[in-house]
């Protein structure tokens, strides 16, 4: 049997999560055990961060979009529900843009649910 080397393979592998952990803070950045587990849980909390970043921007938008309606003596949930109820399609992203750039036009909107 022919013996194979890998040297190719494994110097292509090693070089690929260390230029991922390139940036990382002492060992983890130039040791290659460490960098591998480093960049292994780098990239599990990234997964969960594009998850937590959809929660925490409608948590976002619900709270001003409260605000903004608060100052008609209205609740968030009392108006998500005469939104529901007139058939507004809007979403909470664009709901929240119209309180935060265009304060009047919201008013209105609220006003008409009232």
């Amino acid at each position: 049997m022919t013996r194979v080397k890998r040297g190719n393979v494994a110097r292509k592998r090693r070089k690929k999560i260390l230029k991922l952990a390139c940036g990382y803070r002492g060992a983890h950045s130039g040791l290659f055990r460490t960098s591998k587990q480093q960049v292994m849980k780098a990239l599990r909390y990234s997964y969960i961060g594009r998850k937590n970043k959809k929660r925490e921007f409608r948590r976002l938008w619900i709270a001003r979009i409260n605000a903004a309606v608060r100052v008609d003596n209205l609740r968030y949930s009392t108006f998500i529900h005469k939104l529901k109820q007139s058939d507004i399609g809007l979403n909470r992203k664009m709901l929240a843009q119209m309180a935060v750039l265009d304060p009047k036009s919201f008013e209105h909107l609220t006003r008409q649910l009232i």
